[in-house]
């Protein structure tokens, strides 16, 4: 079974989130920040991470940059799922090593399809 690292201040986003992914045959897990994400990172690697931007403490780009500077942390999936839906959000993201990008609100057809795009289904 794939693991999906759902990181995202809402606990609704990450309940929806949840209830999708684990719809989806993967096993989740939940931080509400870039270094709560890290730290659970740090302690297994999950095969997804399901990414939010605006974030207290650390955002999902200061994540993103810190994940991808670890040996581990270059073959994960990261997905950004954000309102952040400009040209130039999305270009840095890309930049920084996203491999996929959903617009908020999301369902389950978005993240199903994103998720077969990038390999994970």
């Amino acid at each position: 079974m794939k693991s999906c690292l759902i990181v995202d201040d809402s606990k609704v986003i990450r309940m929806v989130a949840r209830r999708i992914l684990e719809e989806l045959d993967f096993e989740t897990r939940e931080a509400e920040n870039g270094q709560l994400a890290l730290d659970a990172c740090h302690e297994v690697m999950p095969d997804a991470v399901l990414l939010d931007w605006n974030m207290p403490v650390m955002d999902g780009l200061e994540f993103l940059h810190a994940l991808r500077g670890s040996a581990a942390g270059r073959e994960v999936v990261v997905v950004f799922c954000t309102t952040e839906n400009d040209m130039s959000h999305i270009q840095r993201a890309i930049a920084a090593g996203a491999d996929e990008y959903i617009m908020k609100p999301f369902d389950r057809d978005i993240i199903e399809t994103k998720f077969s795009q990038v390999g994970l289904l």
